[in-house]
C-alpha cells in the first residue's frame, strides 16, 4: 500500500550553468554582467546628432551598432526598453554654419560688380593664408590649402578673363570663383559680417532641414526610431532650471552672464569623481576648449581652465533665449544631462555614444548630473561603440574619402551594411573598405542561397510536416541545431559578439546542406526549423525586415506585398514547361528549342529577377533582385569575354611563333638598322648603329640566339618539305 502514495520528487540537476549577458562598461573598462536598476526595465539614454551637415559614416557607425544592441536586448533577452534619443539643434557648429549660409546667399543676391568681387576674393585669399599658416591639424592644413589655391586659380582665370573682354569667358570665370571661393568666401563675410545677423529664424532652419535628412538616413539604414526624441531648442527653459540646481548646490557659478562648473569643487567633496570615463584626461585643455565650441572665447570669465561652459552669454549674431543670468544658450555638455535626466530621472541603465565623446563631453554630462542630483553613479553601464576608418585612414574631406550615408547607400544595400557591422566587434574600430563590404556581401549570399534552397526543397518534397523515420541524419542536424543556440547565446551574452554568432550560423547553414545532401524528399520539419531559426536570428539583429516567422530575406514590391509568393506558382508552371520542351527538344535534336530555352533561362527571366538552376534530374527555381542578376549577367559576360580575350592572345603568339620559324638565321638581325650596322658573312652583328666595334660578350650571346633561330628554322624547311 506504501507504493500508492505520491513518490518523492527530485529537482534534477542542470549542469553547467548557462552564461549571463555581460557588457563591456566604459566606467570599469572591462565586462560586466549586466543588471537592470528596475526589475526588467532599461532607461537608456544615447547621445544623438549635431544637425549642420549630412550624416556620414561615422553616424552609421554609431546608430547602426546602438541599433543592433537594442535589438538583441530587447528582442533576445526580452529586456523592456525606453531608448531615448536627443537632436542638438543649438551648437557652435550650427550658429557659424546657419550665419555663413545665410551671408553667402545674401552676397550672391547682391550681384556685385567685377571688381568688387576680384577684390573681395583677393582678400578672401589674404585672409585665408593667415588661417593656413596658423592651422595645426595637418590634415585640416592640406585641405584648408587646397581650397586657397583653388580660390587663388579662380581669381588669376577671373583677371585673364576680364583683360580678354571676352563676356563668355568672363561670365564662367566669375560662376567658378564664386562656386569655388563659397566656403572661404562664407568663412569671410561671417568674419566681418556674422555680428549682424538677428534673426533667430536663420537658426532655425538649417538644423530643421538636416535633422530631417537625419531621420530619412536612419530609416534607410532600417534603425528603430527612439522612443523619446528630444530636441535642445524644445528644452531651454528646462536646462535653465537644472543648471540653477547646480549652482544651488555650490558646483556652478555665474560670470559676466555665463555659467560655469567647479570642476575643483566638484572633484573635492568625497561622494564625486571628475573625469569618471577617462580620469588620465583631467586637465587636458585641449580637449576641454574643443567641446566649448568654436565660438566660445571664455578663458578670462573662468576661475580654472578646467571649468566648462553650462550657459552662453549669447554675442552679437548669436541666438539668445532669457535666463536668470544673461541673454545666452546652452552649453553642450549640459544639454543631455537635462534632458537624459528629464525623461529616465535619477538613474540611467545604459548611456551610449561615439568613443570620441568620452572625454570630455561624457565625463562632463556625469558630473554635471551628479552635481544636479548630489549623489554619484547617474549611469550603470556607459557603452562607446568604436571608430570608424576608411581603409585603413581616418575619414576626412581633406583626404577625399569622406562617405555619407545617402553615399553609402548608392553602392550598398542596408542589409550589407549592417552586416558588415555584425562581422565587427562594436566596441572595436570598424574598417568601412572595399574587403569589409565584399566579405559583408558574400556573408549575404551565403544564407541568401540557404534561404533559396530550402525554399525549393519544402516545393520539392520535403515537407514541413511531422511524421517518418528518424533517422542518423536527423540526429545529426537535431544536434547541431541545439548546439548552434548554445552558441548563439553564448555570444550574445559575451558583450553582444554579433561576430561569432554569424559564425554560428554558417555552421548550421552549412550542416543543413549536408542534411540536403544525404537525404531524399521526405518530411523534414527540423530543416524548416532550422532555416526560421538562422532567418530569427538575423531579423532579431536587423537585417531582415517586416514581421518574424518566415523563413529568408523577404522580396516585397512597392506596396509591400511578398513578390514571392505571388508569382511563384507561375514561375514553377514556367519551369515544368520549360523542362519539358528540353526533354522533347533532347530527342528531336531540335537545337533551336534548346537555344530558346537558354535565352529563357540566360535572358528573360532575369529580367524578372528570376534564376533557373539545371540540374540533372531537375530545374531549380530561385528569386533573387533583378539588380543581383543583371550583375550576375554582366560578371559572366566579362568573364566570356576574358577568356575570348585570352585566347585570341594565345592564337596570336602562336601565329607570332610561326612566323618567327621562317626567318632565315642569316637575315634574323639585318632589319635591327635602329641597333646594329654591319654584319659578317652568316648575318651576326659586329658593329652597332653608331659604327662601334660590338663586345666579346655580347656577340656571344648573339651567336646563341642565331644557333636557336637556326634550329627553329631547320624544323620548319623540314615541315614543307614533308608537305
Amino acid at each position: 500500500m506504501s507504493k500508492r502514495s505520491q513518490p518523492t520528487w527530485s529537482l534534477p540537476s542542470s549542469g553547467q550553468k548557462r552564461p549571463v549577458l555581460k557588457l563591456y562598461n566604459s566606467l570599469t573598462r572591462q565586462k560586466e554582467e549586466f543588471v537592470c536598476t528596475n526589475r526588467n526595465r532599461i532607461n537608456w539614454y544615447s547621445c544623438g546628432p549635431t544637425v549642420y551637415d549630412a550624416s556620414h559614416m561615422g553616424h552609421a557607425r554609431s546608430y547602426i551598432s546602438f541599433d543592433i544592441l537594442r535589438r538583441i536586448l530587447g528582442n533576445y533577452f526580452g529586456y523592456d526598453i525606453l531608448f531615448v534619443m536627443n537632436i542638438t539643434d543649438i551648437d557652435d557648429k550650427i550658429i557659424k554654419r546657419a550665419r555663413q549660409n545665410y551671408l553667402y546667399e545674401q552676397y550672391m543676391k547682391d550681384q556685385k560688380s567685377l571688381d568688387c568681387i576680384t577684390d573681395d576674393a583677393s582678400a578672401v585669399v589674404n585672409y585665408y593664408e593667415e588661417v593656413v599658416k596658423n592651422t595645426g591639424d595637418p590634415d585640416k592644413k592640406n585641405s584648408l590649402q587646397i581650397m586657397l589655391d583653388n580660390v587663388a586659380s579662380a581669381v588669376k582665370v577671373l583677371k585673364e578673363a576680364v583683360q580678354s573682354k571676352d563676356q563668355e569667358k568672363i561670365i564662367l570665370a566669375k560662376c567658378d570663383l564664386l562656386k569655388s571661393a563659397k566656403d572661404p568666401l562664407s568663412e569671410w563675410l561671417d568674419t566681418k559680417l556674422g555680428s549682424t545677423v538677428s534673426d533667430n529664424a536663420i537658426f532655425t532652419t538649417l538644423p530643421r532641414h538636416w535633422e530631417n535628412e537625419f531621420h530619412k538616413d536612419m530609416k534607410a539604414l532600417n534603425v528603430l526610431p527612439p522612443d523619446v526624441l528630444t530636441r535642445v531648442s524644445e528644452y531651454v527653459p528646462r536646462i535653465v532650471e537644472y543648471i540653477q540646481k547646480i549652482i544651488d548646490n555650490g558646483l556652478a557659478y555665474e560670470s559676466n552672464g555665463s555659467v560655469y562648473f567647479n570642476v575643483s569643487e566638484f572633484d573635492s567633496r568625497d561622494k564625486h569623481h571628475y573625469a569618471r570615463l577617462v580620469p588620465e584626461a583631467y586637465g587636458d585643455t585641449k580637449s576641454l576648449q574643443e567641446g566649448e565650441g568654436d565660438l566660445s572665447d571664455d578663458a578670462a570669465e573662468k576661475r580654472s581652465s578646467n571649468d566648462f561652459a553650462l550657459w552662453k552669454r549669447s554675442k552679437a549674431g548669436e541666438p539668445s533665449w532669457p535666463s536668470p543670468w544673461a541673454q545666452g544658450r546652452p552649453g553642450w555638455h549640459i544639454e543631455c544631462s537635462a534632458m537624459a535626466s528629464d525623461v529616465c530621472g535619477s538613474k540611467l541603465d545604459i548611456h551610449t555614444g561615439g568613443v570620441d565623446l568620452k572625454f570630455p563631453h561624457h565625463d562632463n554630462e556625469i558630473a554635471q548630473s551628479e552635481a544636479y542630483f548630489d549623489e554619484p553613479g547617474w549611469v550603470n553601464y556607459f557603452l562607446h561603440t568604436g571608430h570608424l576608418t576608411i581603409a585603413g585612414c581616418k575619414m576626412s574631406k581633406s583626404l577625399k574619402n569622406f562617405i555619407t550615408i545617402s553615399d553609402a547607400l548608392k553602392r550598398h544595400t542596408a542589409r550589407q551594411l549592417r552586416i558588415a557591422f555584425l562581422l565587427h566587434g562594436w566596441k572595436e574600430t570598424l574598417d568601412y573598405s572595399d574587403n569589409t563590404m565584399e566579405m559583408a556581401i558574400q556573408t549575404e549570399k551565403t544564407f541568401n542561397e540557404f534561404f533559396l534552397t530550402v525554399k525549393d526543397a519544402m516545393r520539392s518534397g520535403y515537407n514541413e510536416g511531422c511524421g517518418g523515420e528518424w533517422r542518423a541524419e536527423d540526429q545529426q542536424l537535431a544536434n547541431k541545431l541545439s548546439t548552434v543556440k548554445e552558441q548563439v547565446h553564448a555570444a550574445f551574452c559575451d558583450n553582444i559578439d554579433t561576430r561569432s554568432t554569424l559564425d554560428a550560423l554558417r555552421e548550421l547553414v552549412g550542416a543543413a546542406h549536408i542534411y540536403l545532401r544525404q537525404t531524399q524528399p521526405r518530411n523534414a520539419p527540423l530543416l524548416c526549423t532550422a532555416a526560421r531559426y538562422v532567418t530569427d536570428i538575423l531579423h532579431i539583429c536587423g537585417a531582415i525586415e517586416g514581421p518574424r516567422g518566415g523563413i529568408g530575406f523577404p522580396v516585397a514590391d512597392g506596396d509591400g506585398v511578398c513578390y514571392e509568393e505571388a508569382v511563384m506558382p507561375y514561375l514553377e508552371m514556367l519551369s515544368t514547361f520549360r523542362g519539358a520542351v528540353r526533354s522533347a527538344a533532347r530527342n528531336g535534336r531540335a537545337n533551336e528549342v534548346l537555344s530558346l530555352c537558354d535565352e529563357l533561362r540566360d535572358v528573360i527571366l532575369p529580367e524578372l529577377g528570376v534564376r533557373l538552376e539545371d540540374k540533372a534530374d531537375r530545374t531549380i527555381v530561385k528569386i533573387v533582385s533583378k539588380e543581383e542578376l543583371m550583375k550576375e549577367r554582366e560578371e559572366k559576360k566579362r568573364i566570356e569575354a576574358e577568356k575570348q580575350r585570352k585566347k585570341q592572345e594565345l592564337l596570336e603568339a602562336q601565329r607570332l611563333k610561326e612566323e618567327q620559324k621562317k626567318i632565315s638565321p642569316a637575315d634574323m638581325f639585318k632589319k635591327d638598322t635602329d641597333k646594329y650596322s654591319k654584319f659578317d658573312d652568316k648575318g651576326l652583328p659586329t658593329h652597332d648603329h653608331k659604327g662601334n666595334e660590338l663586345s666579346k660578350g655580347l656577340i656571344k650571346k648573339l651567336q646563341k640566339l642565331q644557333q636557336a633561330q637556326e634550329k627553329k628554322y631547320t624544323e620548319y624547311l623540314a615541315s614543307i618539305n614533308t608537305c
